[in-house]
């Protein structure tokens, strides 16, 4: 067994060389609006808590509804308006998020964001919550100036095909030198089990001048978006299926299949086919233009009804699933997995499929390459876990460095820093046990923080070259 003292000592030297690298942050659901507006921020409440489906969710478990947190309901119902009502809340319950990576997360950015060392808890609530709203009144933490601090590089955003883009036309206007650019998701108008399914269709022909009354015109006007997405500056597409399946009707087949979604005559079933058509028409698409295509199949969405039914998406209703990809991706590969001009970045939920099917698949198709572990994985231990199962088959240049996903802002710089020390401890356990030169392990750990995702996402390029 290597000594832990040797290993502690190289894996802080390896950290040395990541921590302060810009950070690239190619995929994540940060509110453009945010940057583009540059408002200070509302309160601690509102930024940190509300929107953190993470900390409402470990709540909801226990009983607390996100009503009294403030989250919005869908019918316009009173919700918790007092944001130091909600920041109390959190406090009495610091307890239940020990050992999370929530916890982590939020004293993390409690320390090194705004600079407050009091320990959270029930008779600190008033005193953390006076220190945070104190600096957020302060020119240095507004988003923009943040953004600078955070040495962020770039930034992208998500947004649907159905969004005119002003945010991103305002940052642009502004002449502000922040890279902040668009991931183009599709989701609302290729899932047919969506309720708004037509009316995003119908929205999307509008910004596009598109007749998407035919799947011809449906798929022109995909095309036209996605040129719009491109033109300020958006390098990748991102697909949130439930599942991983990939299949290649043919034209008339899709047709058929769209002109009875339209006229709401479609099954579960159907849906899932549609989907799964639809990732290769995305794959095409991607050749032709070179946005780089990011799967993020494998959760049951909304799996909490009541949960949905009061509050709507993304508010911590979802739930991993079982994920199969040897068979489901194989349709998708066997058309495109050798096309030098394809680049999938896929992820996962199901860590047991991370040796077994994802490791393999990558080091076995030059289009393919693994991104983060997300979600409920992007943990220190799942991080590790990741690299331990797929470095065998996969090496490092088959993976698309940290990706953190979020939509907590001031989160950003801590995530990756806390990738960084997990990649650090992986490699200096490598040099200790005489697997790794310690010469390719700094290199190395410079790819993984910063060059991997910054080439793989065509982030030091032109979008289409």
């Amino acid at each position: 067994m290597p000594d832990p003292i040797l290993t502690t000592g190289l894996a802080r030297e390896l950290y040395a060389v990541a921590k302060d690298l810009p950070l690239i942050s190619p995929h994540g659901h940060v509110d453009p609006a945010l940057l583009a507006d540059d408002q200070p921020f509302p309160d601690p409440a509102r930024l940190l808590i509300v929107p953190d489906h993470y900390v409402t969710r470990m709540l909801l478990s226990q009983g607390i509804p996100p009503d009294r947190l403030g989250v919005p309901r869908r019918d316009g119902g009173p919700v918790e308006a007092d944001p130091r009502t909600i920041w109390r809340l959190l406090a009495a319950n610091w307890h239940l998020f020990r050992g999370t990576p929530s916890r982590l997360w939020l004293e993390q950015t409690f320390r090194t964001v705004f600079e407050v060392e009091t320990p959270l808890s029930r008779d600190t609530a008033d005193e953390v919550y006076d220190a945070i709203a104190a600096r957020l009144t302060e020119p240095e933490f507004r988003p923009r100036a943040l953004f600078e601090r955070f040495r962020l590089e770039v930034l992208a955003t998500t947004e649907s095909p159905t969004d005119d883009l002003s945010r991103h036309a305002k940052l642009i206007a502004d002449g502000w030198q922040g890279r902040v650019i668009s991931t183009f998701r599709p989701d609302d108008v290729v899932d047919l089990e969506r309720e708004d399914w037509a009316a995003n269709v119908a929205r999307m022909g509008e910004l596009a001048g598109e007749d998407t009354g035919t799947y011809a015109g449906y798929l022109a006007a995909l095309r036209s978006r996605r040129q719009d997405f491109i033109a300020i500056g958006t390098t990748s597409s991102d697909h949130g299926h439930p599942t991983a399946r990939t299949i290649d009707l043919s034209p008339a087949e899709a047709a058929r299949l769209y002109d009875r979604a339209l006229r709401g005559q479609t099954s579960a079933a159907d849906a899932e086919t549609f989907r799964g058509h639809m990732i290769l028409e995305f794959a095409r698409m991607s050749i032709d233009d070179g946005l780089v295509m990011q799967l993020h199949p494998g959760a049951s969405r909304d799996h909490n009804r009541a949960l949905f039914a009061a509050h709507g998406r993304d508010v911590g209703g979802d739930i991993p699933q079982a994920t199969d990809y040897v068979h489901a991706l194989r349709p998708l590969l066997e058309a495109h997995g050798m096309d030098p001009r394809l680049r999938v970045v896929l992820y996962t939920l199901d860590e047991t499929a991370f040796s077994r099917e994802l490791a393999p698949l990558a080091g076995g198709y030059p289009a393919l390459f693994l991104g983060a572990p997300w979600w409920f994985l992007d943990t220190p231990d799942a991080m590790r876990r990741f690299r331990e199962a797929v470095t065998d088959a996969a090496g490092f240049y088959n993976t698309a460095g940290f990706v953190d996903d979020t939509r907590a802002f001031c989160s950003i710089p801590v995530r990756h820093d806390v990738a960084r020390r997990v990649d650090a401890a992986y490699l200096a356990s490598l040099v200790a046990q005489d697997r790794l030169p310690y010469d390719e392990a700094v290199e190395t750990m410079a790819d993984l923080a910063y060059h991997l995702p910054k080439r793989i996402f065509k982030l030091d390029q032109e979008a289409g070259s």
